[in-house]
């Protein structure tokens, strides 16, 4: 069974940075492309931000582009979102995914497991 634990979130001030992680039991987690989404009060999940299976490639969001990166550690089954020049339009519960990896690419992928989320909340 695939779990998903994300951590690292927090109360942050405009133009701040955070660093979320996200913990996989995973058996073979590198054989999962991964993924950030985030939910705002009152608004659909967005994607934010995705990596393949080995770090070869990513993909992001407009929004979080230039602000925003995504790395992971596949020794430690553990993928981060680096969240730099925070906005107060970047808050919301943030949410851990995985996929099984394929060559298609990330832009616009499904993704079969989710975590239970994070909350960032970015003051102004």
């Amino acid at each position: 069974q695939i779990q998903l634990v994300e951590s690292g979130g927090g109360l942050v001030q405009a133009g701040g940075s955070l660093r979320l992680s996200c913990a996989a039991s995973i058996r073979a987690f590198n054989n999962y492309d991964m993924g950030w989404f985030r939910q705002a009060p009152g608004k659909e999940r967005e994607f934010v931000a995705a990596i393949n299976w080995n770090g070869g490639s990513t993909d992001y969001a407009d929004s979080v582009k230039g602000r925003f990166t995504i790395s992971r550690d596949n020794a430690e089954n553990t993928v981060y979102l680096q969240m730099n020049s925070l906005k107060p339009e970047d808050t919301a519960v943030y949410y851990c995914a995985a996929v099984r990896a394929t060559s298609y690419s990330l832009t616009g992928r499904e993704f079969d497991y989710w975590g239970q989320g994070t909350q960032v909340t970015v003051s102004s």
